[in-house]
């Protein structure tokens, strides 16, 4: 069974054209998809005949809210996504002045092991489909009657372990008779795979490439986040230096700060010289409690920040959205999967 979502326009014509019908098809069922139809007899501008023959042929993914939580402070949203397989994933749908921002997962778990993270305990379980991953944004905006404007794909999975995927992905959510929402308004977060950046370099997207780093140097690095043990932090330099002298974009780096990890002036420091030279942002994050995690959230963010404003490195503080709602990577779909567990002991 072909999963119809994830098709692009051409695929879309040449399945349509294989069933006989006319080229202006493919843009009506291109359309349909994109407004998050459950069944194939909403698209009710189609002839029953068509939506039969594509009911016989194709499945129409449609996720089930296992979870919604909404934020009593800020009105953000978590969902816990149903998949067809019985997998779950999160996002999350944050409000701000500029419009509204989803973040998405890619992956049902993650395999990249960060010691700081939710998503990745227990490993990774699968890949998402293209499909797979707007339906987050379609249903998002269904459910919540909110329109998003801005997409993070920094969620579940890493999203350059998943490239073809989430090219895909990118290409769907940008196109004009979809959501056409611009790549502009586009972030994607990579712990480093360096293949992965060079590949995206080469596309000259439009978008934001934001590089979980956390750590100056590669011994805390490789601490918290073990795909550094492949990589290195100066080798993950290097090709960030690429991407930027590829496309022009300017790299987010992130920074979760950690209590007595990576948040003293020492680190603050070698961050400077780390970023010395190029055309980089650096968002700090508030460490989000992780139950089975030892790492606590640092109580040096603001002397941090300042100190590396004083020596000329941009620098943000994300701010915490649904902090009440388990609103951090992995933690609902972690606390609702041991519930179930307890539930079938008991």
């Amino acid at each position: 069974m072909t999963e119809l979502k994830s098709l692009t326009r051409q695929e879309l014509s040449e399945l349509l054209r294989e069933l006989g019908q006319p080229a202006f098809r493919a843009k009506q069922v291109f359309r349909w998809l994109h407004r998050a139809v459950e069944d194939f007899d909403e698209m009710s501008d189609l002839p029953k005949s068509l939506r039969e023959a594509l009911r016989e042929r194709c499945v129409l993914t449609v996720p089930t809210v296992m979870r919604r939580q909404v934020s009593a402070e800020d009105g953000t949203i978590k969902y816990l996504w149903g998949l067809r397989d019985g997998s779950c994933v999160e996002s999350v749908l944050m409000r701000y002045k500029h419009g509204n921002t989803l973040c998405v997962s890619c992956e049902v778990g993650c395999a990249m092991g960060c010691a700081f993270c939710a998503s990745t305990l227990g490993g990774l379980v699968r890949r998402l489909s293209a499909g797979e991953i707007l339906d987050q944004v379609l249903f998002a905006q269904k459910d919540s009657g909110l329109r998003v404007s801005n997409i993070v794909m920094m969620g579940m999975g890493e999203p350059l372990d998943n490239f073809e995927n989430v090219l895909r992905f990118l290409r769907l959510v940008n196109d004009p008779d979809g959501l056409n929402i611009g790549m502009r308004h586009i972030s994607l977060s990579t712990c480093g795979l360096l293949a992965g950046i060079d590949a995206l370099a080469e596309l000259d997207l439009q978008l934001t490439l934001s590089v979980s780093l956390h750590a100056p140097d590669d011994e805390t690095r490789s601490r918290l986040m073990p795909v550094n043990r492949a990589t290195g932090v100066e080798p993950l330099m290097e090709h960030c230096r690429a991407y930027f002298a590829r496309t022009g974009r300017r790299i987010s780096y992130e920074y979760a700060m950690v209590d007595g990890v990576n948040d003293s002036d020492e680190m603050a420091d070698k961050l400077v010289r780390l970023l010395r030279g190029q055309s980089a942002h650096v968002n700090l994050i508030p460490l989000n409690h992780v139950d089975e995690s030892p790492l606590k959230p640092s109580r040096r963010v603001r002397q941090f920040q300042q100190r590396l404003e004083r020596q000329g490195v941009t620098c943000t503080v994300r701010r915490r959205l649904g902090s009440d709602i388990d609103a951090s990577c992995g933690q609902l779909r972690r606390r609702v999967l041991r519930q179930a567990k307890k539930g079938e002991k008991a």
